[in-house]
């Protein structure tokens, strides 16, 4: 039932993106004269459509979801009559071919562009950018962070908000530098003080799965839950250890524990790692050893759980750590370019960074989890389908115009070429290109899915 889930929501958001971005190039083609043929989302044998008794074009549905196309006449894949070769895409001027190729890729950040500015436009409380806790022995407690503060930007960059705060933090990693904090102090009378904190391979060795701001070290504000024990499920590792329901857990491995979260930290970041609790039961002291036992989260990231739920506690957050985000449309719009624009880099830079070794080629995702995040956002919110909608379009957008051989971007190069020459490139020329871009192609994705694959195990 989950798998059929799974595809279900990998579908119901893959679909309309692909469907989009193959409507660019079909519409476009038609606007510049070229006939088009086929419109197919999907590849390989047709599952069902029609044919426009019109247009005389293939609409269709083919079996391998993983992308689509637009055919169009073409002489170089088939005779072509006389009076029908104005028609055909190889007879075209470059600007004309560089218009039709480039506009799937320009749905792709129209779409991200549009969703973002719902997003912005639709009213939130969230929790206010204050420095709830700064984690030791990570960059933000080296920087001396204070708690309570109010971050309102990073490297220069103005935040609002969490999320905005994590992407400029996740647009450093695996960067060995120095990050700067601006903060504002209430306490102060709202001053401002810019913090530099110190990075090494950010994000990277015994830090790679966790979040940007975890492996900074500041966290948001969190309810201080008392650590007590409500319940332990039978099969769990802290129920075979001997942890019982109404246990105070005050230390784990002689890091003093104040609250359930900090707790949860610690199990979460030790998978398959024997720790050391202290305990108070019946007000008497204890030491129970127990491994949390490893799991894997939607993403693959490797997490510990020992089978223990905290106890029931009303959680009331201060006024002081809330706050409304609202945008009008203008403001809006501006937004949501500005985080496409950033999102966009961000996404160029993370592939330099793969390249160049700075991070590791296991960050690359393939379908697979794809799907798992698509699923994992009908889970929260309609908001968060929208998010994840917005940024798969904008990594299809990008992805696209790489100037690689087979991608839209590499047949923009072609066409530049041949506006430059006055003619086009050789046929034996392309076909080398088109060979190299296929294999290319065909070994990302082969490493993306051997990256999903090795999340689920």
């Amino acid at each position: 039932m989950t798998f059929l889930l799974t595809l279900l929501a990998a579908i119901f958001v893959l679909g309309p993106l692909i469907a989009l971005h193959e409507w660019g190039h079909y519409i476009v083609a038609r606007l510049c004269g070229v006939r088009v043929l086929t419109y197919s989302i999907g590849f390989g044998p047709k599952l069902f459509g029609w044919t426009s008794k019109k247009s005389g074009i293939d609409y269709r549905i083919s079996a391998l979801p993983l992308g689509g196309y637009v055919k169009m006449l073409d002489e170089r894949e088939g005779e072509v009559a006389k009076d029908e070769q104005h028609l055909a895409f190889n007879r075209q001027h470059p600007l004309k071919k560089i218009a039709i190729v480039a506009a799937g890729p320009i749905m792709n950040f129209v779409i991200a562009i549009a969703l973002f500015w719902v997003l912005f436009m639709t009213p939130s409380e969230q929790l206010a950018t204050k420095i709830g806790q700064v984690l030791p022995d990570t960059p933000a407690a080296i920087a001396q962070l204070p708690a309570g503060d109010k971050i309102v930007a990073i490297d220069g960059h103005d935040v609002q908000t969490w999320e905005g705060i994590n992407y400029r933090l996740a647009g450093r990693m695996g960067e060995t530098a120095n990050i700067s904090v601006t903060l504002q102090s209430e306490a102060n009378n709202n001053a401002t003080k810019t913090y530099q904190a110190p990075v090494k391979e950010f994000m990277q060795g015994a830090a790679q799965g966790k979040d940007a701001l975890s492996s900074f070290g500041m966290i948001p504000w969190q309810p201080n839950i008392a650590p007590i024990v409500g319940d332990v499920t039978p099969d769990g590792a802290a129920s075979r250890q001997g942890l019982k329901a109404g246990d105070r857990i005050t230390a784990i491995n002689d890091e003093a524990i104040n609250d359930w979260i900090s707790a949860t930290r610690i199990i979460r970041d030790n998978p398959e790692t024997l720790l050391t609790f202290s305990v108070l039961r019946n007000d008497k002291p204890i030491e129970l050893q127990i491994m949390p036992q490893g799991k894997k989260d939607n993403l693959g990231n490797d997490y510990g759980q020992i089978g223990a739920m905290v106890a029931q506690s009303e959680i009331v957050i201060p006024d002081a750590y809330k706050t409304t985000v609202v945008y009008g449309p203008a403001e809006s719009l501006i937004k949501s370019f500005e985080k496409t624009e950033q999102l966009a880099v961000m996404t160029v830079s993370s592939m330099g960074k793969m390249l160049s070794g700075m991070i590791g080629l296991d960050n690359l995702s393939g379908p697979i989890t794809i799907a798992k995040v698509a699923k994992q956002s009908f889970d929260i919110s309609w908001q968060m389908v929208l998010s994840t909608a917005a940024l798969i379009s904008l990594s299809l957008a990008v992805l696209n115009l790489l100037p690689i051989p087979v991608l839209d971007g590499g047949h923009i190069v072609y066409y530049l070429i041949e506006l430059i020459r006055g003619k086009p490139l050789s046929e034996g020329v392309q076909m080398v290109g088109l060979n190299i871009g296929l294999l290319l192609l065909a070994g990302f994705m082969v490493l993306a899915i051997g990256n999903d694959i090795s999340r689920l195990f």
